[in-house]
């Protein structure tokens, strides 16, 4: 398992390649997977991608409910989340890397950018809520660079809505994006390249969020039985930006 380093301008670069080729890109334009990250160990991590290309569910609109002013939408992927909010006349932006998340996102009626978390971004510091769902906290393989970076966007007291592992992980890893086989030979995408990403549960995003400047207010749960997966769990913290330094 490797550690990832701290996100620099070359890091972003590198994963805006890789978010923005295929695999990732054919199957947000196609609006279905099979898709993975693969990680170094060769474990693999279903990406749930018809979920992301469909409507905002219950446990999406539990997170869209406690958002407050206008909302950024961190690694907003095809787009529902926004589209979501401005469905309900709430000013909302996201940003993605990658250019065919961007397009399915304008495609639904949201906005958005393609532009990376740690590139300049428009009102930086007036954000009243950033979301991090669907993993995004993972992010350039370091929660803490990451959390450190989200609070400059969001006003002095803003809230940061992040969707973590239901178990106590915290890790940072090496993986590539890659398809599922398909049923006829010889149409299995290549992988992309490798790039850090990050999985972090409950107590590991309180300890990091500690760190880089933000206090806890909720924590919830919720389980959705419609779900392809019976009893599958979506949990998520909700955090307030603490005034003053980060760090």
């Amino acid at each position: 398992m490797s550690t990832a380093l701290p996100p620099t301008a070359a890091s972003d670069r590198h994963d805006t390649v890789t978010w923005g080729a295929d695999p990732y890109a054919d199957a947000l334009r196609s609006g279905r997977g099979p898709l993975f990250l693969r990680r170094s160990d060769g474990w693999l991590l279903p990406l749930e991608v018809e979920r992301w290309c469909a409507g905002a569910d219950a446990a999406d609109l539990s997170a869209l409910r406690r958002c407050e002013g206008a909302v950024l939408d961190i690694g907003c992927g095809p787009g529902r989340l926004v589209a979501a909010l401005a469905a309900q006349g709430r000013r909302a932006l996201g940003i993605d890397v990658s250019a065919a998340a961007v397009a399915r996102t304008a495609a639904t009626g949201g906005s958005a950018l393609h532009r990376s978390v740690f590139d300049s971004l428009p009102h930086e510091g007036s954000w009243g809520t950033a979301l991090l769902l669907d993993g995004n906290i993972g992010i350039g393989g370091d929660p803490c660079a990451l959390l450190a970076r989200t609070a400059e966007l969001v006003t002095p007291h803003g809230l940061l809505i992040v969707e973590t592992i239901p178990a106590d992980v915290d890790e940072r890893v090496q993986v590539r994006v890659e398809r599922g086989y398909h049923p006829r030979p010889g149409t299995q995408r290549a992988p992309g390249d490798p790039f850090p990403w990050a999985r972090v549960g409950a107590p590991a995003l309180l300890r990091h969020a500690a760190t880089a400047g933000w206090t806890p207010v909720d924590q919830w749960t919720v389980t959705d039985q419609a779900d392809r997966i019976p009893g599958t769990e979506r949990c998520f913290v909700s955090l307030r930006r603490r005034s003053g330094p980060t760090r």
